[in-house]
């Protein structure tokens, strides 16, 4: 692995996007043990979306508008669901001092369909993986892997962070309603531009 991977690939995990999103929702409404759990389901998401990279599947999603159209629409609806889900009362961020538990099984699903119904991540691997195999690699396919390892790897730990950070400020939030509710109205918020987005977007 260069450090151009580790860097490049820091810098993509650490930008905002609909996991980092979750992570901090959960974090926040429910604490650090099911911020963990989400982290681990939104990374988990990113499976089938680096194996359709590597085994060249994503080309053909791609290469299918009908295809693509199918899968982006389902991401859409789901992010505007997940958008639904925070904003009313008794969702996912819905903070209280008694920390009602959300089920694992439950925060992982969210986690995984949130990556799964986002085709853009299998063109993204698709173009970015590639970028780093040494030149006259002869078995390209043991180092994607790798580096895919290494990828999902630094999604978990980062996500975990930011979890972490977003579980500190409960006590803070359950002081101060008029910030959980700005919190809920702005998580919200941020899922459904991010729908919007993903609705207008061609490829």
């Amino acid at each position: 692995m260069s450090i151009e991977y580790f860097i490049t690939s820091l810098v993509v995990v650490l930008l905002p996007g609909t996991g980092v999103l979750y992570t901090l929702a959960i974090g926040l409404g429910r604490g650090f043990r099911p911020s963990v759990i989400a982290a681990f389901g939104c990374t988990l998401g990113i499976v089938p979306h680096m194996l359709a990279s590597i085994v060249g599947l994503a080309a053909i999603l791609h290469a299918s508008a009908l295809a693509f159209q199918v899968v982006k629409y389902l991401g859409v609806i789901y992010l505007f669901y997940m958008a639904w889900n925070i904003v009313r009362e008794g969702g996912a961020l819905q903070v209280s001092a008694d920390r009602q538990q959300i089920p694992a099984v439950r925060i992982i699903r969210n986690g995984v369909l949130l990556n799964v119904l986002n085709p853009k991540l299998s063109l993204f691997f698709l173009a970015f993986l590639p970028q780093f195999i040494p030149a006259g690699t002869l078995h390209p396919t043991p180092v994607l892997l790798w580096l895919a390892l290494i990828f999902m790897a630094l999604t978990f730990v980062i996500f975990v962070c930011y979890g972490a950070c977003a579980s500190l400020a409960r006590d803070y939030v359950i002081a101060r309603p008029r910030v959980m509710l700005w919190l809920r109205r702005s998580f919200a918020a941020s899922f459904g531009l991010l729908g919007l987005r993903l609705a207008l977007s061609d490829r």
